[in-house]
């Protein structure tokens, strides 16, 4: 593996020599929970059913790649939330979660010097879509919880492109994605957190770790310690 070189204060590289340029990029694929946003949304809708301490260790585990089937620890964890109301959504998205520092100055500049931006996530539809229209993103893909007369029911639906979207499919989307706008995977960036983003981040030209878990910390081409989403901009050219 190639030498890791602190770049800058919190700004740790890999495997590649700065300023790269932004424009030979194409695509910019986000991970939702603890990257793009401040919090894991399963766990804080969790909060709403006095279980957020027990959803949490398994989000956790999952995130350090300790539990390896995704798709059942999802399961495990969106069963917990039975009885929750979509009210207590709406709440979680309004007072709970945040933009991470940076966010929107980066998806700015990408958009800006042309890139696509997808938001590709294990977490849930209704943050992920209202997060697209935000940010103006021009893909989302996601988990989509079932509600009932307004209250969960602790299953998720099946989708078009499968049931539940975990490593391998964030994989498969970013591909996909690629070939939707002509683009080749070398100019893609992957951006995550935890063990379920490894998979596209290994496929993706540039791979940038955000206040990652240390697994994915160290496979990173880029892993960003300190400071916002937009310090990324640092490794290329203006």
């Amino acid at each position: 593996m190639p030498a890791r070189i602190e770049f800058a204060p919190g700004l740790v590289i890999q495997g590649f020599t700065p300023p790269l340029r932004l424009r030979d990029f194409k695509l910019i694929a986000f991970d939702m929970d603890s990257t793009l946003i401040n919090i894991e949304c399963v766990d804080e809708i969790a909060d709403a059913a006095g279980r957020k301490a027990e959803v949490a260790a398994i989000t956790e585990a999952a995130m350090r790649g300790e539990i390896t089937d995704y798709k059942e620890s999802l399961r495990r964890r969106v069963a917990l939330l039975k009885g929750v109301t979509e009210a207590h959504l709406a709440h979680v998205y309004r007072s709970r979660l945040q933009l991470n520092p940076g966010a929107a100055e980066l998806v700015l500049a990408c958009k800006s010097a042309g890139l696509k931006v997808l938001l590709v996530s294990g977490g849930f539809t209704y943050f992920a879509e209202r997060l697209r229209e935000r940010l103006a993103l021009d893909f989302a893909r996601s988990n989509r919880l079932e509600i009932v007369n307004g209250v969960l029911t602790g299953r998720m639906l099946d989708q078009s492109w499968g049931d539940i979207c975990d490593g391998a499919m964030k994989k498969e989307t970013l591909l996909r994605t690629c070939s939707l706008i002509g683009c080749d995977p070398a100019q893609a960036i992957a951006m995550g957190d935890g063990a379920n983003d490894l998979e596209m981040m290994g496929v993706a030209g540039l791979s940038v770790a955000y206040r990652a878990k240390p697994r994915v910390r160290a496979q990173a081409k880029v892993a960003i310690d300190m400071g916002g989403l937009d310090r990324l901009l640092e490794v290329f050219r203006a």
